[in-house]
């Protein structure tokens, strides 16, 4: 809630005309919407130009899954860090300073000329962006009264929910007519935008609460980073380097194993850690942040895959494929305002089981698709992996958080934010994984059959050779376009059985997770919505 006090540090003179008209609360969540908007379009409007990425960059699918799961694992470093930035550097400061330094690592990522220079750019985009969204959304409890908080959230809601349904077809656009770069670019007037509102509406840090000598887990932080950046490295690299028999795999593997044993040690002990483990103790909490670990995997690993499906085996273009993303964000909004009415009355578990046996139907539906599959049999079950979306995120945090103290559920919305974040970074990785293996795999399994002991394949030759003997005249060139011809048949049926394997995988861990829900609560009065935000 705005205070005469807050008033009174405010340094612009356009800010202190919004307060002695009533309107400056509006300003300041509406540059919380735009700060929280830039976060969110980021993650989906870059995945539709990942092939292009990697074409132009000359990267393996591997190489290229850094470009997501680098500002991921950013995100899940910093997110431990913010509230101790918030209290250091003051609530205005640690704003700006973010917004700026997204805005500038995106002009980095437009520019940059090599995969490093890419993966660097997101990393700081990660690091710099990690607490827009959640400190954007927590200006409305801590500027609007407790009446009106109800409509400010349905209005920053509603800004968040439009991020990632733009954000597809924006990027598809931007890519498909001005190049991948200005995925980045469009970034600039929306974070000078936002920086200028910020700079603009909200009150000056007050010297006297900020904290200077406040305390930060650095130990824990380094332990975290190193456990799960190695852990990283190990999914991304581990194919292509044969796993175990690769000395850098098994060194980065046992870095991480020691880093994450170090990480819960030292969280268990310190008096103030960055995440706070002990709050584990509740069952609960536990179920559902390792659920929510999974519901990472699932959800923004298959949002990481499918621009790769229909671009590659569709020949779908950007464009394209950003708008068949656009109906299934609008049903995750659909469905995430009927919950919003209706969920009072509703078991939350219940609800979560229900979202997770829709994306596993999604999932089934996804992988008996063809080469042949056109927009209409992708529409429904990209549409209803959408609805799921909504039965999932707020059902599941109100359960796994229910059971908590409220003295707890700062700490425990702490660490399950962050598994969510960290399950999406490892699903891609793992995904990816999946897709390359199982592509060697199938791909082995067809060339087996292609040889001149196989009536199929004799007749497919045949086939192709008098086609193109009629069109160039000269055999030798027809005989090497037609077996030609035969290895791109094969290369794309490995492709597109390796997708359908990944889809399954995806379907088949919601489905083996579903008796987590059991250890979640049913929520309760305990659920602070406020403190989750």
């Amino acid at each position: 809630m705005i205070t005469d006090d807050d008033i009174s540090r405010l340094s612009s003179p356009l800010a202190r005309r919004a307060a002695a008209h009533g309107w400056l609360k509006w300003a300041i969540l509406f540059a919380g919407v735009f700060s929280a908007v830039l976060e969110v379009i980021d993650v989906s409007i870059v995945n539709v130009a990942m092939p292009h990425m990697q074409g132009n960059l000359s990267a393996t699918l591997s190489e290229i899954g850094w470009v997501s799961t680098g500002y991921a694992m950013a995100n899940v470093v910093v997110i431990p860090l913010t509230s101790w930035l918030e209290k250091r550097f003051g609530k205005k400061n640690y704003f700006v300073f973010s917004l700026i330094g997204f805005t500038l690592a995106s002009v980095a990522c437009g520019i940059a000329t090599n995969l490093g220079t890419l993966i660097a750019g997101r990393i700081v985009q990660g690091l710099a962006g990690g607490g827009l969204l959640a400190k954007g959304q927590s200006l409305i409890f801590e500027t609007f009264p407790p009446r009106e908080q109800a409509v400010a959230s349905a209005v920053f809601g509603m800004g968040v929910i439009i991020g990632p349904t733009i954000g597809p077809y924006l990027g598809g656009l931007l890519t498909d007519t001005l190049g991948w770069r200005w995925i980045f670019y469009i970034n600039m007037p929306i974070g000078m935008f936002a920086t200028w509102m910020i700079m603009t509406f909200l009150p000056e840090d007050d010297p006297d609460k900020l904290d200077r000598n406040s305390h930060v887990d650095w130990w824990g932080i380094l332990f975290l980073c190193v456990g799960l950046g190695c852990l990283q490295i190990v999914l991304e690299q581990g194919e292509e380097d044969d796993w175990f028999s690769s000395d850098f795999i098994t060194r980065m593997s046992i870095a991480s194993v020691i880093g994450m044993a170090l990480f819960i040690w030292h969280e268990l002990r310190v008096k103030l850690p960055a995440v706070d483990l002990r709050v584990l103790k509740d069952k609960s909490l536990a179920a559902g942040s390792l659920y929510s670990t999974f519901l990472g995997m699932g959800l923004y690993g298959t949002i990481f895959v499918i621009p790769l499906y229909t671009q590659n085996m569709l020949n779908y273009t950007a464009t394209q494929t950003g708008e068949i993303l656009i109906p299934g964000a609008l049903a995750t909004a659909v469905s995430m305002v009927l919950l919003g009415k209706f969920m009072d009355r509703f078991d939350p578990r219940i609800l979560v089981a229900i979202g997770g046996l829709q994306i596993a139907f999604a999932m089934y539906l996804l992988s008996v698709l063809s080469p042949d599959t056109g927009v209409r049999q992708l529409f429904w079950p990209l549409m209803l992996r959408g609805f799921a979306m909504g039965f999932l995120f707020l059902p599941l945090t109100i359960a796994a958080l229910g059971g908590l103290a409220k003295k707890d559920i700062s700490a425990g919305s702490s660490f399950f934010s962050l598994t969510r974040q960290l399950g999406g970074s490892i699903g891609i990785a793992i995904l990816t994984t999946i897709l390359a293996k199982q592509n060697v795999i199938h791909r082995s399994e067809l060339v087996y059959h292609v040889n001149e002991f196989n009536p199929s394949f004799v007749e497919r030759v045949n086939g192709s050779l008098a086609t193109f003997v009629a069109q160039s005249g000269d055999y030798v060139t027809a005989q090497s376009q037609a077996l030609r011809s035969i290895d791109l048949a094969v290369m794309k049926q490995s492709l597109l059985l390796s997708y359908r394997d990944v889809y399954l995988v995806v379907g088949a861990l919601f489905i083996i997770t579903l008796p987590l829900i059991l250890l979640l609560s049913k929520g309760g009065k305990n659920t602070d919505i406020g403190a989750v935000h």
